[in-house]
């Protein structure tokens, strides 16, 4: 089953939902790590290059999940309070505007200097050069707040998809995790 049912997620999304989340995990630790990495260290080149190119396929990966999502079904909702069917949407809709905000900001630092961004040495994202005094900076700034937001909603996901698998015994873990 690759589409969506009213039940379940297909395994599309079921796929890009994980490989985002393990994507996104990774490179918040890579990230995380490699800004106390010092000029001498074997690493200091190394670190970001994995650093940009992981986060332009995360970025491409993210437009197809967005694309896939709004050309397909979503599972209904398996119960629950309005209120928590919400305040769901609003946070899917919040990891999504982070996770781009996070990408264009990253796009913004490694460009100011008019550098492009390599893909895995498979082509070069060019630059739009400096668009804004102090961009590397202030792009930088944004950059880091938007990562550890995203980590902070990333745990009350998962708290979420834990109360409705052991407080409130519903389905709503198992759309997600069933590989079919």
């Amino acid at each position: 089953m690759l589409k969506n049912t009213d039940e379940q997620f297909g395994l599309i999304s079921t796929y890009i939902h994980w490989i985002s989340a393990v994507m996104v995990f990774s490179l918040f630790a890579l990230g995380f790590w490699m800004v106390d990495l010092n000029y001498y260290s074997e690493w200091y080149r190394e670190a970001p290059y994995y650093h940009k190119a992981f986060g332009l396929t995360l970025f491409s990966l993210t437009l197809i999940r967005i694309i896939w999502k709004l050309s397909n079904k979503t599972p209904k909702d398996l119960g629950g309070k309005k209120v928590e069917h919400k305040l769901a949407k609003l946070a899917h809709l919040a990891l999504y505007g982070l996770l781009l905000l996070i990408m264009f900001s990253g796009y913004l630092i490694s460009t100011a200097d008019g550098r492009g961004i390599e893909l895995f040495n498979l082509f070069t994202v060019p630059s739009m050069g400096e668009l804004f005094a102090n961009q590397e900076d202030l792009a930088g700034e944004v950059h880091e707040i938007a990562a550890y937001t995203i980590m902070a909603m990333v745990v009350l996901h998962v708290l979420a998809a834990l109360k409705h698998h052991f407080i409130d015994k519903d389905e709503t873990i198992k759309r997600i995790t069933k590989f079919k």
